[in-house]
Order: structure tokens, then sequence, then C-alpha cells
């Protein structure tokens, strides 16, 4: 008889809520921390509600992962649930302690659990998670699905398109050289996820919104093989209107085999800033 597999993921995934019931996944939320004020990410305050007040709160907040304690609870969890085994996959370890926390959990775990290092964030780990969940659906086991959630990663082309370099900034994640270019022209910040190392990279900046969403496109669909049944997110902070334009134009334009647009988490968001528009997916390439 198939072991029975629990699948476990953090709230930075950006799956949406049926996709998450549909397929049987386990969020586990980290925590936003603003002034003396704290949320869980998706818990205690909404995607909507957090870029409401980051559009107008001059203090930026900051970010904090699950407890090794949040992941045993929820390897408990599994464990009364029936569950005979778990797999966690996480935002990249380059990016948060979440990833260290889970496999520090795993060794107070009533039932074994293996933690897959994602190396993206968003919709990176999302698709990664998704597909893992789809071959264990077909009846395979936990390699299986770790496999398949690395070919995965192999294929993943993941732009973002910042409104603003401002919270980069406040956050220290952009080199000195890049506030002083910003300081002297308003740029629009094209910058992606490296899913080898797990990390931020910059690609080509604009001068405009327009400009910059054309850019967004260009070096997205530069590097995913449009030849092949194509997966996409439209990802957007905020920025509703402008997602589903560019949804609608991508459907037309390339005819994805899937295709939705999500609001990003919050805790992403505290890095991106309001209106930040990201593409994410890849296509089915051998």
């Amino acid at each position: 008889m198939a072991e029975k597999i629990a699948l476990i993921t953090d709230s930075t995934c950006d799956i949406p809520a049926d996709w998450l019931q549909q397929f049987d996944i386990v969020k586990v939320p980290l925590t936003i921390i603003w002034n003396n004020e704290t949320f869980l990410d998706g818990v205690d305050i909404t995607p909507e509600e957090f870029y409401d007040r980051l559009a107008k709160d001059p203090r930026i907040p900051t970010t904090s992962q699950p407890t090794p304690q949040d992941f045993v609870d929820r390897y408990i969890e599994a464990e009364a649930k029936g569950y005979d085994q778990i797999l966690v996959m996480t935002i990249s370890s380059a990016m948060s302690g979440t990833y260290l926390s889970a496999k520090l959990a795993a060794e107070n775990s009533p039932i074994p659990v293996q933690v897959v290092d994602s190396r993206s964030n968003s919709m990176g780990l999302g698709w990664q998670v998704i597909n893992a969940a789809r071959t264990r659906n077909a009846g395979a086991g936990i390699k299986e699905m770790i496999a398949a959630a690395e070919k995965i990663r192999s294929k993943i082309a993941y732009y973002i398109s910042l409104d603003t370099i401002k919270y980069l900034d406040k956050g220290g994640r952009i080199g000195d050289a890049v506030k002083l270019l910003n300081s002297i022209i308003k740029i629009k910040p094209l910058i992606l996820v490296n899913h080898t190392s797990g990390t931020v990279g910059a690609s080509v900046p604009a001068r405009s919104r327009s400009s910059a969403i054309e850019g967004l496109i260009k070096q997205f669909f530069k590097h995913v093989n449009t030849n092949f049944p194509l997966h996409i997110t439209v990802l957007h902070n905020a920025a509703d209107q402008e997602a589903e334009a560019l949804a609608d134009r991508i459907r037309k334009e390339y005819n994805p085999a899937e295709l939705f647009v999500s609001i990003v988490s919050p805790i992403l968001g505290v890095h991106t800033g309001p209106r930040a528009i990201a593409l994410c997916g890849y296509s089915e390439e051998n």
C-alpha cells in the first residue's frame, strides 16, 4: 500500500487558495512586524490590506520566518491525519531562515520529513510545489515528487518589475552604485530570481512604467521556449488592472496551457513595494 505523503510549504508561495485546497497543500505563515504590531502573513492581514497600508505608512515593516515549533505543529497535525511522511518545500534559504526552521523541526517530527530548498520565492516556489503535488496525485513517491520539483526549477523564468527602488534600498538588498544611479535618474528596476543561487539579480531597468512592463515581457519570453506549452503566473503588488491587462495580452499572444493572476505575499511585498508586477513560469520543454 502506497504511503500517504503530506505536502507543506510557506506563505510566500503565492499559490491561490483554491489550488492549495485542490492539491491538499498546507501553508505555514511567516510574520510581518510593523512597529509594535505583528501579523501572520495571510492570516491576520490580507495582501490587499497590507499594500494599502504600505503605500500610506512611512514606517516600513520587517519580516520574520516561522519558528521550528510552527513547523513541528504542522508535522504533528499531518501525523494525526494519517500521513506517513512529509515533504516540505520552502522559500530560498538565501532569502529567509524558513528552510532552517523546517529542518530543525524535522528532528522533532513524529513521522519522517524531507525539506527542500526551492531556491526561489512566490510562484518560483509555487510552481515547484504544484508539480510535486501533481506527481503525488499520479501515485508517485517522495523521491519522484522532489525530482519533479527540481526539474521545474531548472526551467522557471521569474522577472519582477519594481515601481520604485525604495523598498529594496530600505531592506539593504541593493548596492551603493544602484542607489546612486537611482538618486540621479528615477529608474524602474527589473530584477530576477536566480534559481541556482537562490538569490536576486538585476536585469535591464527602465525609465517609465510602460517601458518597464514591455521590458518585463521581453526578458521573460526571451527565457522560455514558446514552442512548448506554457505555465505562467502574472504576479502583482496591488496592481490589479495592469496585471489583468498583462494576462489578457499573454493569453492572446501566446495561448498558454495555464495562466492565472495572483497577488504577492506581504512578506515579499515588504522588499518589492506597491505596484510591482512580475511574470513567473516555465515551458514544458524537455
